[in-house]
């Protein structure tokens, strides 16, 4: 993740990789203490549900539609997903999300404290069968 103290990343031209939910991942700028993604997730996609082991994540959407699952031991809960809305994806709490509208769902997030690496996501069971 980028980590100087003046950063300047412009979403179309960062650094390109695939989450472990199985979308793609524009990285953006970051600093001692969060960082910053915009995900992708095309028309019709389901992403395969996880769980983070030491973050927690705040969506806002930027573009397209969908819904987020989000369930632990006690609660389960469904979200639709539309421009414009910001949700939060505790620590520990399995999510998996889809898009069901014509044009990709984009969202842009923050991580707390900053994405540790390829360990930190894990698979879990979800509500959707994943597409992606």
């Amino acid at each position: 993740m980028p980590q100087s103290r003046f950063d300047v990343i412009a979403a179309e031209t960062a650094l390109q990789v695939a989450a472990p939910d199985g979308s793609t991942v524009h990285i953006l700028c970051a600093t001692g203490r969060g960082s910053s993604i915009l995900f992708e997730l095309p028309p019709g996609a389901v992403s395969t549900a996880v769980a983070h082991r030491t973050i927690e994540e705040i969506w806002f959407v930027v573009s397209g539609n969908g819904r987020l699952w989000r369930g632990d031991e006690d609660t389960e809960i469904v979200a639709d997903l539309a421009a414009g809305m910001s949700l939060a994806i505790p620590v520990g709490v399995a999510f998996q999300f889809r898009c069901d509208g014509p044009e990709a769902l984009r969202i842009f997030a923050v991580t707390i404290p900053p994405w540790p690496g390829p360990d930190e996501a894990y698979a879990t069971a979800g509500k959707w069968a994943p597409t992606v």
